[in-house]
């Protein structure tokens, strides 16, 4: 349950009990009423801005009209107390019973507490990573790896129909290239000498195998043929055991796609999907012939200083018109990007999340045109923008990698600290905001590593869970039993615990709504802190230990409690992908 969906509901019956009118003898909009957490937890459990928002409309003094609200709000039995702060906001204070309350049915929820229908099945499609397959994952691919995943998680959990997509670049001169580099190295697994590697093609020793296998496969046949037929073959051959060492080297950090999108079946047919998505913004007005003039002064990849086929993308808010077709006929890289949101649109998506880096930013605009060019305005589309990585060692940037020769590979930080720590520490930043990664910081066990702090609560509430059936010789209660208990609760850390508890919700709705998964990162350390900071409570005080062997009741009901703490640690982990370890070694 959502406390503050179901306190803004109880607010807007109250509000509706006065019967307000505005200035014109119409009924008020109440869509503005929000109840949320105080900012300052000592003014109380809730907020709302009811009489803020509403008094102008209704021409009355804002804390006049908080005072007629605080009465309403009083008579609910679950109010403990209402009061006007400030210029009309009134907080609440709810009661001990409702806290109660509400753990028993986080603990009947289990795994599905936050989960909700907030998304009402909408379709929406998250392309997340979507690298050139080229070579390994490196670093710079594994923040958009795991803010993609994350997002997608979380919105899948808030109620909408996800899907996990991959794009896959492999037309264009980059596959040109890898495919010439792989030739390279086939020749250099026939035993021919081949020297140093060129500059323009891949250095790394990652296409030495692929070079190994074509030369199992094909033996010398590859030298005999035409180039362009055996560049095509080995082209095949390459992407394909690229994708194989990318699908491995995301699995690793627990990524899994479940739609891998070909740039080439665009293409296929002399482009027929192509052409026909360009149709399609011809038949509706976006497509013409002119001539454009050089972006900012400067000539860009594609512009051409000749009359060309248009997208009118600046009818749709884009700064600049899109060129389609170059001069030798062949398509512009963002003629592709049209036929793919053409299926993507197609497939019946109504929201599409890119998430790129921040070298994409003027890729932001284009998209969004074409969104709205394609759908009429029906597509809801988000670009998040990743920032840069930085590796550090105690302190020291890291720099290099053996295998790539120029970059370090997301498999290597995998082998070196684990998934967990990634996937956390991605998300412990907003992902606009650069972030610097420490392998030694991200590895320690102290409060200030916020993954370890997270999973070492997880721990521990399963070391209190552990501790009570050996001290008190009892089985694993079930939750019926530690829910009839509850109501032994009333400790401020206790009760404090349960309010933490009770964001969880709306926590899981907001990160959705407002494409953030950082936010979800943020919540759990901060769960995490109120847990060890009521078991430090406990460690100073022995009557407010989770375990009192004496009193089996109360400790049924501390244990529904930690048991409540464990299930949101590792519901939110999960989303994260991480683990929520019942013990650390």
């Amino acid at each position: 349950m959502n406390i503050f969906a179901d306190f803004t509901a109880r607010i807007i019956k109250a509000v509706e009990a006065l019967d307000l009118k505005d200035k014109n003898g119409a009924a008020l909009d109440l869509s503005r009423i929000a109840v949320e957490p105080p900012r300052d937890a000592s003014h109380g459990d809730l907020a709302t801005n009811a009489a803020m928002v509403l008094a102008k409309p209704a021409g009355q003094n804002p804390r006049a009209l908080a005072e007629r609200l605080v009465a309403a709000l009083s008579r609910d039995a679950d109010v403990a107390s209402a009061e006007v702060a400030g210029p009309g906001f009134v907080n609440l204070r709810l009661t001990d019973g409702f806290w109660q309350h509400h753990l028993t049915g986080i603990l009947a929820q289990a795994a599905d507490y936050g989960r909700s229908k907030f998304g009402g099945g909408r379709k929406v499609n998250v392309e997340y990573v979507s690298a050139n397959p080229t070579g390994p994952m490196h670093v710079g691919h594994c923040r958009g790896a795991v803010v993609g995943d994350a997002l997608a998680n979380l919105m899948d959990f808030a109620g909408y129909e996800v899907t996990k997509e991959y794009y896959i670049n492999d037309a264009g001169a980059q596959v040109d290239v890898l495919a010439r580099s792989a030739f390279l190295r086939y020749r250099e697994a026939l035993g021919e000498t081949i020297g140093e590697i060129p500059p323009g093609l891949y250095p790394g020793d990652y296409l030495m195998p692929v070079g190994q296998d074509l030369a199992k496969e094909f033996g010398g046949k590859l030298l005999e043929m035409p180039e362009v037929e055996a560049l095509a073959l080995v082209k095949d051959r390459t992407i394909g055991a690229m994708m194989v060492m990318i699908r491995d080297d995301l699995a690793l950090l627990n990524v899994h796609h479940e739609v891998f999108f070909s740039e080439r079946t665009l293409h296929a047919g002399n482009g027929g999907a192509i052409q026909t998505a360009i149709n399609d913004l011809t038949f509706k007005g976006f497509v013409y012939k002119g001539k454009l003039p050089p972006p900012k002064g400067e000539k860009s990849e594609d512009w051409e200083d000749r009359e060309q086929t248009l997208f009118r993308s600046t009818d749709v808010g884009d700064d600049m018109d899109r060129p389609l077709v170059k001069s030798d006929g062949s398509y512009t890289y963002f003629a592709g990007d049209v036929a793919y949101m053409k299926d993507k649109y197609g497939r019946g998506f109504d929201e599409l999340v890119f998430v790129l880096g921040t070298d994409h930013g003027g890729y932001v605009k284009r998209l969004e045109a074409l969104a709205k060019a394609i759908s009429g305005g029906d597509l809801k589309l988000t670009v998040l923008l990743c920032n840069l990585v930085k590796l550090f060692r105690d302190g020291e940037p890291v720099r290099m990698s053996k295998r790539s020769g120029d970059f370090v590979t997301l498999r290597e930080v995998v082998e070196e600290v684990g998934r967990d720590p990634i996937r956390f520490m991605m998300l412990y930043r907003k992902n606009s905001e650069p972030l610097d990664f420490d392998f030694a910081k991200v590895t320690e066990q102290s409060k200030d590593n916020p993954v370890f702090y997270v999973q070492y609560a997880s721990a521990r509430c399963h070391s209190v869970l552990r501790q009570a059936r050996e001290q008190m010789g009892i089985a694993e209660p079930g939750r019926e039993t530690l829910s009839a208990a509850v109501s032994g609760l009333s400790d401020e850390g206790e009760i404090g615990l349960i309010r933490k508890l009770a964001e969880y919700p709306r926590l899981i709705e907001q990160a959705a709504s407002s494409q953030e998964p950082h936010r979800l990162a943020f919540y759990l350390y901060d769960l995490a802190s109120s847990f060890h900071a009521h078991w430090n409570r406990g460690t100073d005080n022995p009557d407010l230990r989770f375990v009192k062997v004496n009193d089996p009741q109360l400790t049924l009901a501390r244990l529904g409690l930690v048991q409540a703490v464990a299930d949101v640690l590792q519901s939110g982990l999960t989303l994260v992908g991480a683990d929520a370890p019942k013990e650390m070694r």
